[in-house]
């Protein structure tokens, strides 16, 4: 059962609707971060632009033709040491090599990716911020992961066909 204090993301997108919990208690930075680009209207129109079928789902960044979106907010402060784990349904952020480097690209979880957790306050052992958890719309997040996918320029694992997000719609 979702916690009534928790926020929820519902995030339309051209596969069918994804609502996401998100965990403000251990995440408060990455799920304020998250707010803002959705309340921005950011979102819409980025696709998910890198499915691994049996790893994750990854958007929020990029758009159709595979650019950056412009507006991106400085990067927020990694918060993978909360105890939450990459497990299948939960959401994550997308970051570089850097620790905290993470904008508006996030992940979704399609199996338990124990490797992605927080270890050790190291560059290799920091991990990837987990902030909340898919409570419907499964079903769409395992339709996502099982489309053909190619290469497209320097991006790999990339929708043959653009799976946009329309909307990203918060409710307190």
């Amino acid at each position: 059962m979702p916690d009534s204090t928790n926020p929820i993301a519902r995030i339309a997108t051209s596969m069918g609707e994804i609502v996401l919990e998100l965990d403000a208690a251990n995440a408060p930075a990455t799920v304020a971060n998250f707010i803002d680009y959705a309340n921005d209207g950011f979102f819409e129109g980025t696709v998910f632009h890198r499915v691994i079928d049996g790893f994750m789902i990854q958007g929020g960044g990029l758009t159709a033709d595979l650019r950056d979106k412009a507006n991106k907010k400085a990067p927020i402060k990694n918060e993978a040491a909360n105890g939450l784990k990459n497990e299948r349904g939960t959401v994550a952020m997308a970051r570089t090599g850097v620790v905290d480097s993470a904008t508006s690209q996030f992940f979704i979880n399609v199996n338990d990716n124990s490797f992605l957790n927080h270890t050790a306050p190291t560059t290799q052992g920091f991990g990837y911020a987990v902030f909340g958890k898919v409570t419907e719309g499964l079903d769409t997040v395992d339709a996502i992961r099982q489309v053909q996918t190619g290469n497209r320029g320097m991006h790999q694992d990339v929708p043959l066909e653009a799976i946009t997000i329309q909307k990203v719609t918060i409710e307190d």
